[in-house]
């Protein structure tokens, strides 16, 4: 029977997937198999996660990279190819949610970039 969950050969790309959800993905990956490429604002925790990654025997590269600057994505991908040569999963977990006192409340500049990065 096929293992479908088997990613044994496969490269995963985890935009913020240095805590939370991104982090439990990142681990999930790599348990059944992917290399891992963890990206989020600070490199620092990208490395920690990284770490655990090898532990499990697979490969990590890191990358810091602010997704809401579009002229950081470049370097992203560009980074990406060079640790690995590919990218064959691509999760876009990186997301923002700042803290409003309530909806019409929340500025109009803040809503647009709530909803360019979270969409």
């Amino acid at each position: 029977m096929t293992d479908y969950f088997d990613l044994t050969g496969k490269v995963a790309l985890i935009t913020g997937g240095s805590r939370g959800l991104g982090y439990q993905m990142a681990k999930a990956f790599a348990a059944h198999g992917a290399d891992l490429f963890i990206t989020s604002r600070k490199l620092e925790a990208c490395e920690k996660v990284a770490a655990e990654v090898r532990a499990m025997g697979r490969k990590a590269a890191t990358y810091a990279c602010n997704v809401a600057n579009w002229h950081e994505l470049e370097g992203l991908a560009d980074a990406a190819y060079a640790a690995f040569g590919k990218v064959d999963i691509l999760v876009n977990n990186a997301g923002s949610s700042p803290l409003a006192p309530s909806s019409l409340e929340t500025p109009e500049q803040l809503f647009d970039r709530i909803v360019a990065l979270n969409f």
